[in-house]
């Protein structure tokens, strides 16, 4: 879906040391609980493909209905980065 989608927006809804620790390349961090105060600023197109992920599915899932909840259009949940079968990106200090 990334490679074919053009456009999008590839949201990691973790915390910043599960960011730090390891991530989607090309991924963009906004936690889970900043969704509701910082998306409208931080994700202005509400008809941009979004697509979200976290560890194991259960903030994705909640993170998109929030999303959809206030007018994002093209909200697609990845699930979680455990299942991730491809390349990621971390490691950090």
């Amino acid at each position: 879906m990334m490679q074919g989608a053009g456009k999008h927006i590839l949201l990691d809804v973790r915390t910043e040391g599960e960011f730090k620790a390891r991530r989607i390349r090309g991924a963009v961090l906004l936690p889970y609980d900043e969704i509701g105060r910082r998306a409208t600023a931080e994700l202005p197109d509400k008809n941009a493909l979004i697509l979200l992920y976290c560890r194991s599915g259960n903030r994705s899932r909640a993170a998109a209905q929030e999303l959809v909840g206030m007018g994002y259009t093209n909200v697609y949940d990845f699930g979680g980065i455990m299942s991730w079968p491809y390349d990621t990106a971390g490691g950090e200090q």
